[in-house]
């Protein structure tokens, strides 16, 4: 199996384990909250689409309300499934592409958000794949910086995620970077450039 596939699992673990009135480390979301969010990601694009088209926002609204009906049980056997045939984020190269930073992140936003949690051990696979999909979005998530950012791992490879005069560099596992590119305050990394360019970093929205 894929980090995308075994993030879910261990998500799915999880919100069994803390229950649907858990917090997490999205703002104002609860466990169902998120739960919700991955179910109509996979399975609702008419949902979906309410977020961005404000003609469908009722439409999805009524969607989402009716998923927070289901038990809690069937709400995350949902997200364990995956998606339906007819997604093509079932297929297992565009599966890993995609969702391995996204349940990575959604899983540790559940992890971070209980009081006893603690970092994973380190695991090269999943580190590796994360550092793939750093690739691909770090210059989504910073392109609006108004400096250079570099993300860098502890073995000295490095992303350009935004080029500029002056550069702050990022440092971290892949694991804590793409934490840190989706705004979770819990990410564990460290930064090397001048304060106020590290500070205009830190206040950049930068996840979707």
């Amino acid at each position: 199996m894929g980090v995308a596939s075994d993030e879910r699992q261990q998500l799915c673990g999880l919100l069994e384990q803390v229950g649907p009135d858990a917090p997490t480390l999205c703002e104002g979301w609860t466990t169902r909250d998120l739960a919700v969010h991955l179910v109509v990601r996979e399975r609702r694009p008419d949902a979906f689409a309410g977020r961005l088209v404000k003609a469908l926002a009722q439409r999805s609204e009524r969607i989402e309300n009716e998923l927070r009906e289901l038990s809690w049980a069937e709400l995350v056997d949902r997200i364990r499934q995956g998606p339906p045939k007819w997604n093509p984020l079932g297929l297992s190269g565009v599966d890993e592409a995609v969702n391995a930073a996204e349940f990575y992140v959604h899983h540790e936003d559940v992890r971070r958000a209980q009081p006893d949690w603690q970092p994973r051990p380190t695991d090269p696979q999943r580190e590796d794949a994360l550092w793939k999909s750093l690739s691909r979005v770090a210059k989504v998530f910073y392109g609006r910086s108004p400096v250079g950012v570099v993300l860098r791992r502890p073995d000295g490879t490095e992303i350009a995620a935004k080029r500029g005069p002056r550069t702050v560099r990022i440092l971290g596992e892949p694991s804590e970077l793409i934490l840190h590119a989706f705004s979770r305050g819990a990410a564990k990394v460290t930064f090397d450039g001048n304060e106020a360019d590290v500070l205009a970093v830190e206040d950049l929205r930068r996840s979707f």
